[in-house]
């Protein structure tokens, strides 16, 4: 039995159901709207899909929590970012390259793009030495290093440390910090805090109802819940005992991969160094996310 009220944003049901649902679009611009303040306003979101593939067989393929597009035809790339990984960095740049690709046009062409939003709310903190301990919001782009001055500003990554977010509910000020609030509490409210009575937060609350999802909803949410408890937990003991070092991201990508490929767990963890345990945690989560 589930004891919360309300779902979890990380898990991969949670967070979709909030933001990937068609009919609840409206939180995913408003949510937007108050990270990207100096960029205008986004009235309109398509959803695309969310599977891309590299240009040969031999290339890696990427899978987007969220993957949209809008009015301007500019992307964007939403995740939640779970668990730390090795190369996290790496891996969001590798992400953007599909969206900046994809818009490649046969024949003549003056390489004219339209911009890419790479975005992670992630629920870890960065280990980066030269990173502000307290600042949780990071905006990155490039820039001339003597001048500062943005050079090309049609590729953004903007990370969110949801986990360095610290007020309490009578210190926010402002609908950005609701948003806050409400994605690392959610789970832990049993009702709807007064400072958040807005028409947007009454609707997130009533989507996030776990009492209003029928059977095969909840199962789903259970489901995903324990699958990424299970890996992360795993995951996590991996790290503290030393077992996964500098190639965690990699070898969980073979593990996906071989999975994906119908290898058994004993070989999968003989290539990779995984545990069995790990992948068969990997493989009851990736099958979960494909429910979804």
């Amino acid at each position: 039995m589930i004891a919360e009220k309300y779902i979890n944003p990380f898990t991969d049901f949670g967070f979709k159901k909030i933001f990937g649902e068609e009919a609840n679009k409206d939180l995913l611009i408003d949510f937007l709207n108050e990270l990207l303040t100096d960029k205008g306003k986004i009235t309109s979101l398509t959803y695309l899909k969310s599977e891309h593939l590299g240009t040969t067989d031999l290339d890696r393929r990427a899978i987007f929590d969220l993957y949209c597009e809008n009015e301007k035809g500019e992307k964007f790339i939403v995740e939640m970012q779970r668990a730390k990984q090795d190369y996290f960095k790496d891996r969001s740049l590798y992400y953007a390259t599909f969206p900046i690709q994809e818009q490649a046009k046969r024949g003549e062409w003056n390489y004219q793009l339209n911009s890419v939003f790479s975005i992670a709310i992630t629920d870890f903190i960065f280990d980066d030495s030269e990173i502000n301990k307290t600042k949780l919001l990071h905006d990155v782009r490039l820039i001339e290093t003597e001048t500062q001055k943005i050079f090309y500003d049609k590729l953004r990554f903007i990370y969110v440390e949801i986990k360095k977010f610290d007020k309490k509910l009578e210190e926010i000020e402002t609908h950005f910090e609701k948003w806050l609030y409400v994605l690392k509490n959610l789970a832990k409210l049993d009702s709807i805090p007064t400072k958040l009575q807005e028409k947007i937060f009454k609707k997130l609350f009533q989507i996030a109802e776990i009492a209003q999802f029928d059977e095969k909803q909840l199962q789903l949410y259970r489901d995903s819940e324990k699958n990424y408890l299970d890996f992360t937990a795993s995951l996590e003991t991996s790290f503290k005992e030393g077992k996964i070092e500098g190639k965690i991201e990699r070898d969980i990508e073979i593990a996906k991969n071989m999975i994906r490929k119908g290898f058994d767990n004993e070989t999968i963890a003989e290539v990779t160094g995984l545990s069995t345990e790990q992948i068969e945690a990997l493989r009851v989560y990736l099958k979960s996310s494909i429910s979804e």
